[in-house]
């Protein structure tokens, strides 16, 4: 083989090489711990004044949110997805079980709370630049045992604040 032939053989594979490398993709900025302060505008927590959310927004794209009042009644964390959907912009949507009271003498024997349907939360977030604040518009549709809808669903917007050391 020429010298000539080698050297273009190395070139062509180089070339290859260099096409075959994705690009190094960065993580999502919203990735990590958040906690948020949320107003209703419309639906059954209208009234309520100091409502939090704290979140968690893996990498996967999976998520959990808590709220202040997820012992009132008692509900679980919350669970779903999240994606970005442009710069600083992203959409979550994820889901709780709801409960509601049963007999009042199966309070005593704590078991006074029975499954009463879930709760389906869709969010817009936007990021600031700095990546350390976000605020969101937020739909809460209320679904009784069957998936259907009930009353209770409302809107609200949010403030949220990166969890940091």
């Amino acid at each position: 083989m020429s010298r000539a032939s080698v050297l273009l053989t190395l070139i062509a594979m180089l070339a290859i090489a260099a096409c075959d490398v994705a690009p190094a993709s960065k993580p999502a900025a919203l990735i990590g711990a958040w906690r948020s302060s949320l107003q209703f505008e419309s639906g059954a927590f209208a009234a309520v004044k100091d409502l939090e959310f704290m979140y968690v927004f893996n990498a996967g794209g999976t998520l959990t949110e808590s709220s202040n009042y997820d012992g009132a009644p008692p509900v679980p964390p919350a669970y779903g997805l999240w994606r970005e959907v442009g710069p600083n912009e992203f959409e979550a949507k994820y889901e709780f079980f709801a409960t509601a009271p049963s007999e009042p003498e199966a309070f005593a024997k704590g078991t006074g709370w029975l499954p009463a349907g879930r709760g389906v939360i869709t969010e817009r977030i936007t990021l600031a630049a700095d990546g350390r604040t976000f605020t969101s518009i937020l739909r809460y549709d209320a679904l009784d045992s069957k998936g259907k809808p009930t009353e209770g669903g409302g809107e609200a917007r949010g403030r949220a604040t990166r969890i940091q050391f």
